[in-house]
């Protein structure tokens, strides 16, 4: 009974510096599961874009059609239709799967991680994942319109006919701007994450604010096709970086004011004692 204490000291001091500590064989068998339960998602997620490729590539066209862009998609070859029916369901089965896969891989993670690295993890999971599909809604109902009418009068501006399209490159298009919107809106919660845990000082961030431009609008460029779509993607994720840099200010002060307020009552002790 008189060694129960000690033994509890060991197992609360590897709670709060990551867990215990697992053999190389053990952490494999872990990774293997990982894979297994991404795998098995994006399979699911797959499937069901598969299954449902009519009514998603209906959806993925209202935004031409209320954009008043009158365009005829076209396979343009016999196995068109297989082909993006194949897409719809690689790049549906990735964004649906995306959410599990990220979960999956911070369970993985978690192990090794302190209480209150945990409890950042969790609180940047779930704002992440609502910024990631609240960036595929705005892409969806603000940005694609806008896009694809600029893609139109460029194309009649050099002198080419929108009348039909290739339906393969159009659902490419639609489907990479969506996700590629989502996946940028993911960039502040990373941030976020880094100054909440002490990696990144807000000082930093307001002397980097010209580079952070720099490296959006370069992200942006790869993620988006066109130059068009770059623009709409990289001013609501400035706007979100600016507001990272208020939130992190936020927190600094708070830091500041505990701090001072700790000075004072040490001090305010201090005096009591010697009186």
């Amino acid at each position: 009974m008189a060694d129960e204490p000690e033994d509890s000291i060991p197992q609360v001091e590897a709670e709060e510096e990551g867990g215990p500590v697992k053999s190389f064989l053990e952490h494999l068998e872990d990774l293997r599961w990982v894979l297994i339960r991404a795998g098995s998602s994006l399979v699911i997620g797959m499937i069901v874009c598969f299954a449902t490729a009519p009514q998603i590539s209906g959806i993925l066209t209202r935004p031409m059609i209320k954009a008043g862009i009158k365009v005829e998609l076209n396979p343009l070859g016999p196995v068109g239709g297989m082909t993006v029916a194949m897409k719809i369901a690689l790049y549906g089965g990735i964004t649906l799967a995306l959410p599990f896969i990220l979960f999956f891989i911070g369970q993985f993670v978690m192990p090794a991680l302190k209480r209150n690295e945990k409890k950042y993890f969790f609180t940047a999971f779930a704002i992440g994942t609502g910024l990631f599909f609240a960036g595929v809604l705005l892409c969806y109902f603000l940005v694609l319109g806008l896009a694809i009418m600029g893609m139109v009068q460029f194309n009649t501006w050099m002198g080419f006919s929108s009348e039909m399209w290739r339906a393969e490159e159009y659902f490419q298009f639609v489907i990479l701007l969506m996700v590629g919107m989502g996946m940028s809106f993911e960039i502040p919660v990373v941030v976020l994450t880094l100054v909440r845990m002490g990696i990144l000082p807000h000082e930093w961030l307001i002397q980097s604010r010209r580079y952070f431009f720099v490296i959006n609008l370069t992200l942006c460029s790869f993620i988006t096709p066109d130059i068009i779509s770059t623009f709409f993607m990289v001013i609501p994720v400035q706007v979100l970086m600016e507001i990272c840099i208020l939130i992190s200010h936020h927190w600094e002060r708070q830091k500041k004011v505990a701090a001072e307020m700790a000075l004072a009552t040490r001090s305010s002790d201090h005096s009591s004692t010697t009186d």
